[in-house]
């Protein structure tokens, strides 16, 4: 080929949709030998501004285009949206000689789309919830191929592919590094562990029901690291008796990997990408999906759930007593947490960053033929 194969990716917005997009950015980074170039695109308002260049990737800004959920004057500003934001991600497109548009979803990913058809530019989507949105309903009927991370997603011709994760998750060794990871967090080497974490802002209701049940793990040797969220300084724990396991109370937690090498159990929501960390590191949850929304979380969750490697429990549910009832019982049988995480392992896809690479890389060469 004469001159590089040049990826665009739209995901920006959320975390959700900006990790798997990176995880795949450096995927084909690693693989490129210079012959690749990846272009991102973003809005002025997302998390992308920070979080794309930081890893050394090149953003291109497009005006977003966010749908009222309900029928308002604002509904009547949306064509004109529409077709300034396409006109500035079609100039994208042309500008950079685009061979294929990857889309996360979201609302840089619509126009995305759309601009891509208009250019004849071939469009792989990858969708991360169960229940996919507007944006990827739109792609997937344009697009040349669809992947999925949940099996059964609702897209037509949808690939069960996984979720794109960080080489640092997806080539996790929990067992290899859990010694390291117990003294980085000053817990003991030896004890069954629990993590407790509710997203990077934390959940007011797993604080609550894990703090009320730290006297009853501590006391039968369960040592706890949980992630409050920096915002939420009211969660303390006091020091523990003597002789009791340690409750680490941290504000946020920077390494995951090392988090989830350190845990032998997770309490956890069940967003996408938190739902695909854990199976593809064969670390068993209970998770709690998020009680608002279209139950996507619970859906996200099921899969794990039914092969065996995680529990579910609503968050109205959640409190110390189904964590004394319903935890300390697996905490304090390694056979049973064994079993649970090889159920995990089995429903994760810790390479599907490298096969969604494969498919993005075979449409854009087809395009190139």
């Amino acid at each position: 080929m004469s001159r590089p194969v040049s990826v665009v990716l739209a995901g920006g917005g959320t975390g959700g949709h900006i990790e798997p997009m990176l995880a795949l950015a450096d995927a084909l980074r690693r693989r490129g030998d210079g012959d690749i170039r990846i272009t991102c695109l973003g809005t002025a308002r997302g998390m992308e501004t920070r979080l794309v260049p930081a890893r050394g990737y090149e953003l291109r800004l497009i005006p977003p285009v966010p749908l009222p959920r309900t029928p308002t004057l604002d509904l009547l500003r949306v064509p004109g949206r529409v077709r300034r934001s396409v006109a500035e991600t079609r100039a994208v497109l042309d500008e950079v000689g685009a061979d294929v548009v990857v889309g996360f979803g979201g609302y840089v990913a619509l126009p995305a789309y759309l601009a891509a058809r208009r250019a004849r530019v071939p469009i792989v989507v990858h969708e991360q919830n169960a229940l996919p949105g507007l944006a990827n309903r739109v792609g997937a009927r344009l697009a040349a191929r669809v992947a999925v991370t949940v099996p059964g997603t609702p897209l037509r011709h949808g690939e069960h592919v996984g979720m794109p994760l960080r080489t640092a998750i997806g080539t996790l060794d929990r067992a290899a590094r859990r010694a390291e990871a117990r003294a980085e967090f000053g817990l003991e080497p030896d004890r069954p562990t629990l993590l407790v974490v509710g997203g990077s802002q934390g959940a007011a209701s797993l604080n609550r029901a894990a703090v009320a049940a730290a006297d009853a793990l501590t006391a039968a040797g369960v040592q706890v690291l949980h992630a409050r969220g920096p915002k939420n300084t009211d969660v303390i724990v006091p020091p523990r008796p003597a002789g009791s396991a340690p409750y680490v109370v941290v504000d946020y937690l920077e390494r995951m990997d090392l988090a989830y090498a350190a845990a032998d159990l997770a309490l956890c929501r069940a967003g996408a990408v938190t739902v695909a960390e854990l199976s593809a590191v064969g670390l068993p949850a209970a998770f709690v999906p998020l009680p608002i929304g279209n139950g996507e979380q619970r859906r996200n969750a099921l899969p794990v759930v039914h092969a065996g490697g995680g529990l579910l429990v609503e968050d109205a549910d959640l409190g110390p007593a189904w964590i004394e009832a319903q935890l300390l019982p697996l905490l304090t049988d390694p056979a049973a947490l064994a079993g649970y995480a090889r159920h995990a392992a089995d429903a994760g896809v810790p390479d599907a960053h490298e096969r969604l690479a494969d498919i993005v890389l075979e449409v854009a060469s087809s395009e190139r033929r």
